[in-house]
């Protein structure tokens, strides 16, 4: 997260104090740990719904939900700072839809987006990290689709993974395929990087989709990003949180981008409220740099704050 930061220039915001306070930011996932950097000086944590387990408290079995969280608005509590995320004073909120395997069903994530849409003025939720995907194979008809589509046009932020099966065109996920949603590859894909065990690069799918969409739309930092690690044993019994330091993990994929983007969007909301999801996609238009790579690989290009909150 040190180097991450320092590519996408959130130092920038850090020096002016915009950090992202108070937006609301829906993790759909494995769930969230309640890790020393998410609760300790601060409980960021402000709300947790869990269709896998059904349990109250927040807690994640998995790990992939925590690590997310982190990017997003970790403070580095535990290592004095070095691994903080994007934007420290944003809020989590964090909805479990996938098991201690990192899987799950589509209608479970649909419950979550509707979950969201039930409680999205109660926590302030502006934004929704999807960093999930599957295979595209019903294109924009597909369930998934129209759910985040439904999210978008109420109003929430969908930001979401561009998934990792490239380098081939056309291998954009489920649903960062939507036209709508703001989709996400890596910038630093090129690296060879251990995904699911598999040793691999160039893995940042691809545009265009099937319909001819051009996707991803941005690209931030996915490889070998450090970031909050999760105690898989823990179940919650009460509202009171472990205090023991879990340190964190190192992972990498375009789940690691995606919340590198919506911890950007939470800086721009922070500063400008009133912005629309409309606004917010011609902004991040504005706000990138090229890296000479093809538009279906890097979209705009890589997201830089300065240029994002100037």
């Amino acid at each position: 997260m040190d180097i991450a930061r320092q590519t996408i220039n959130t130092i920038w915001a850090d020096d002016r104090g915009v950090s992202g306070k108070g937006i609301g930011i829906a993790v759909v996932d494995t769930g969230v740990y309640p890790h020393n950097d998410l609760v300790k000086k601060k409980n960021k944590i402000v709300g947790f719904k869990d269709f896998v387990g059904k349990k109250e408290f927040p807690y994640d079995d998995n790990g992939h939900g925590t690590h997310v969280a982190g990017i997003i608005c970790g403070d580095g509590y535990e290592s004095n700072g070095k691994y903080k995320g994007v934007a420290v004073e944003s809020n989590i909120i964090g909805v479990k839809v996938l098991n201690k395997k990192g899987s799950g069903n589509i209608s479970d994530v649909l419950a979550g987006i509707q979950w969201i849409l039930d409680n999205k003025k109660r926590f302030n939720i502006r934004i929704v990290n999807l960093s999930v995907g599957m295979k595209d194979i019903e294109g924009e008809k597909s369930a998934l689709v129209r759910g985040v589509n439904a999210a978008w046009d109420s109003g929430l932020i969908v930001v979401t993974a561009a998934g990792n099966n490239g380098p081939e065109e056309g291998t954009i996920t489920t649903p960062g395929i939507s036209r709508k949603v703001i989709t996400v590859g890596s910038s630093d894909d090129a690296e060879t990087v251990k995904i699911m065990e598999d040793l691999i690069s160039d893995y940042s799918g691809r545009g265009p989709t099937k319909e001819c969409i051009k996707k991803p739309d941005v690209v931030a930092p996915g490889s070998n990003i450090i970031a909050c690690s999760t105690d898989k044993a823990y179940s919650p019994k009460d509202k009171y949180y472990p205090t023991k330091d879990i340190g964190y993990t190192k992972k990498s994929g375009t789940s690691m981008a995606t919340p590198m983007v919506s911890g950007c969007i939470a800086l721009l909301l922070s500063k400008y409220p009133e912005l629309t999801g409309k606004d917010i996609k011609l902004k991040l238009k504005e706000s990138t740099i090229d890296l000479g790579f093809s538009q279906a690989h890097q979209g705009w290009g890589l997201i830089d704050v300065k240029k994002l909150l100037e």
